[in-house]
């Protein structure tokens, strides 16, 4: 007789309960590709190994506040909330570098760049103009990097909900763009 794992739903219900095993299993389960997706976005391995483990003592702390989407979703945003988070502190202590530890001559991703700009810069204020409906879409499909399905889940919107609103989120992005003046428009 072969005995299936529990599915990540029944991990995060038993993580919610307080079974420190389940979190193990849940954490075995995600955290090489959630590592993964954080180095990309960040090269200091320190920072992506202390917001992959801020990621689930969060998860340990929120289990039983997960609205049912998919949790592999649920966790990549948590993932990326604290690697925002982790770079505004650097932000606040001085660092333009956005935690990026590069050889002396190596510049910043394209990704930094824009995700830094998406916090701190004109597409940040941009963003701040739109409604929040629009805004946690962009946030989830441009910024979380999830698919159309992940965000849907996560969200609780219908797919076609989330295709809409990410049109609109575009057009109402460059006219607030736009607004902002000259600076605005020479940041896109």
């Amino acid at each position: 007789m072969s005995h299936e794992p529990p599915g990540d739903d029944a991990l995060l219900r038993a993580v919610a309960r307080g079974d420190s095993q389940a979190l193990a299993d849940l954490y075995d389960r995600h955290s090489g590709w959630l590592h993964a997706r954080l180095t990309r976005r960040c090269s200091d391995p320190e920072t992506v190994r202390e917001v992959l483990q801020d990621t689930f003592v969060t998860a340990w702390r929120s289990a039983d506040g997960h609205g049912g989407g998919a949790v592999g979703g649920w966790l990549w945003v948590i993932a990326v909330r604290r690697l925002a988070d982790a770079r505004r502190a650097a932000a606040r202590a001085g660092s333009r570098d956005l935690l990026a530890a590069r050889a002396p001559g190596t510049a910043p991703s394209a990704e930094e760049d824009v995700l830094a700009g998406l916090e701190y810069g004109d597409v940040g204020a941009a963003l701040d103009r739109i409604s929040p409906e629009l805004r946690a879409v962009l946030r989830a499909t441009v910024v979380d990097g999830l698919t159309t399905r992940e965000t849907a889940h996560l969200l609780g919107i219908p797919e076609g909900t989330v295709k809409t609103r990410a049109s609109r989120a575009r057009r109402e992005l460059r006219a607030a763009l736009v607004a902002l003046g000259p600076a605005g428009g020479a940041a896109c």
